[in-house]
C-alpha cells in the first residue's frame, strides 16, 4: 500500500524577524528618550541651556569651518591646522560673550556712577507730574495720588519691601539661567569639535539621528528668527527715527536702542519683551506721554510678532501659520513664556520626525 506524501514544511527564518523587531524597539526607545529629555528641559526650566547648547554647537562649527578654509589657502600651513581651527573656534565662542559683557560694563560705568543723580531727577520729575495731575483731577480721585517726592519715595520703598521675596527669587532665577546658558555654551562648543566614533551601537546611532534632526530644526528656526529680528528692527528704526521726531519727541541713545532691538530680537519673544521694556523706560525719561506712545507701539509690534513669527517660521519649516499659532498658544498656556519660545522649535522637530517616518 503506497504511503501518502507528507506535506512539505518550509522553515521560516526567525533571525531577520527578530532583528527587525529589535530595530523597531531601539527606534521606539530613542523616541521615548528624546521626548523625556525635551519635557525635562521644560519642567526643570533648562530651556536657556538647551538653546545655548545648539547655539554653541552651530557657532563653533561655523567658526571652525571659516578658520579652516582660511588657513588652507596658505600652502605653508598645510592641513595640520584643522585641529587648531577647532580649538580657536571654541575659544572664540566661550570668550566672546565674556568679552562683550566686560566691554558693555566698562562703557556703562559712567551711567552706573550717575545712577543716583538720575534717580533723583526722575523722582522729582515724577513728583511734579503727580502734583499737576492732582490739580487737574477731581478731588475724589486726587486723594489717592501721592502728595510729593517724599510720598512717592515712600510708596516705592513700601512696594519694593513687599516684593523683596519675589525680587530675590527672580534674581536667583536670572542667575541660574545665565549659569545654565554658559554651561550649555560650553557643552555645545565642545561637542562640535569632538571626534565621532568609528562605530556606534544601535541605540547610540538612533539617538544621534534624533539629535541631528533636532539640530536641523534649530538651524531652520534660527534662520527664520534672523529675518524676524530684521523686520522688528526696521519697524523700530522707522518709529524712533521718523515717527517720534515728527511728533516732536526725540529719544536719547536711539542708535543703541536700534542695535539692541536687532540683537534681542534674535531671541524669540523674550528678547522682544526685554527690548520693549528698555525702550519704554527710555521714553519715560523724556515724558510719560512719550513712554505711553512707545508702549502702545511696542505692544502692537509684540502682538504682530505672533503672526510674523508663524508666517516666517512656517515658510522655513513647511508649517502652516494656523498650526504654528495654535502650538504657540497651547505651549504658552502650559509652560508660560518658555513654552512660547520653545513651541516653534519643538514643533518643527516633531514635524521633521513625522516626515522622516512618512507619517505626514
Amino acid at each position: 500500500m503506497a504511503k501518502k506524501p507528507q506535506p512539505v514544511t518550509t522553515a521560516v527564518p526567525t533571525a531577520p524577524i527578530q532583528r527587525a523587531a529589535a530595530s523597531r524597539g531601539v527606534t521606539i526607545a530613542s523616541y521615548l528618550l528624546m521626548l523625556a529629555a525635551l519635557l525635562l528641559v521644560m519642567w526643570e526650566h533648562l530651556l536657556p541651556g538647551l538653546l545655548c547648547v545648539c547655539i554653541g554647537f552651530l557657532a563653533t562649527r561655523w567658526f571652525a569651518r571659516l578658520l579652516a578654509d582660511s588657513t588652507r589657502r596658505v600652502p605653508a600651513l598645510g592641513q595640520r591646522t584643522d585641529g587648531w581651527a577647532g580649538v580657536l573656534a571654541v575659544v572664540l565662542v566661550l570668550v566672546g560673550p565674556i568679552a562683550l559683557i566686560t566691554l558693555l560694563l566698562s562703557q556703562a560705568r559712567e551711567y552706573i556712577v550717575d545712577a543716583p543723580d538720575q534717580y533723583r531727577e526722575l523722582l522729582d520729575y515724577t513728583a511734579r507730574t503727580v502734583l499737576e495731575l492732582r490739580s487737574k483731577l477731581p478731588v475724589e480721585i486726587a486723594v489717592y495720588l501721592p502728595e510729593g517726592a517724599a510720598e512717592i519715595q515712600r510708596v516705592i520703598a513700601n512696594y519694593l519691601r513687599a516684593q523683596a521675596g519675589s525680587l530675590a527669587v527672580a534674581g536667583r532665577a536670572w542667575l541660574h539661567g545665565i549659569l545654565f546658558s554658559y554651561v550649555g555654551l560650553i557643552v555645545g562648543s565642545l561637542a562640535a569639535v569632538s571626534h565621532a566614533p568609528m562605530r556606534r551601537l544601535p541605540l547610540a546611532e538612533q539617538l544621534h539621528q534624533r539629535v541631528q534632526t533636532f539640530g536641523e530644526a534649530f538651524g531652520q528656526i534660527v534662520a527664520a528668527q534672523f529675518w524676524i529680528a530684521a523686520f522688528n528692527t526696521l519697524l523700530t528704526a522707522i518709529f524712533l527715527l521718523f515717527v517720534m521726531p515728527l511728533w516732536g519727541a526725540h529719544l536719547p541713545y536711539t542708535p543703541a536702542l536700534i542695535t539692541l532691538t536687532f540683537l534681542a530680537g534674535l531671541v524669540p519673544i523674550v528678547g522682544n519683551l526685554v527690548c520693549n521694556s528698555v525702550i519704554t523706560l527710555v521714553g519715560l525719561s523724556v515724558s510719560p506721554v512719550t513712554a505711553l506712545a512707545c508702549l502702545i507701539f511696542l505692544i502692537v509690534i509684540h502682538k504682530a510678532e505672533y503672526v510674523i513669527n508663524a508666517k516666517v517660521v512656517g515658510a522655513r519649516t513647511q508649517m502652516s501659520v494656523w498650526e504654528l499659532l495654535a502650538v504657540m498658544f497651547v505651549a504658552e498656556a502650559v509652560f508660560g513664556p518658555a513654552g512660547l519660545v520653545a513651541a516653534p522649535l519643538y514643533y518643527a522637530y516633531l514635524k521633521k520626525e513625522l516626515q522622516a517616518a512618512s507619517l505626514v
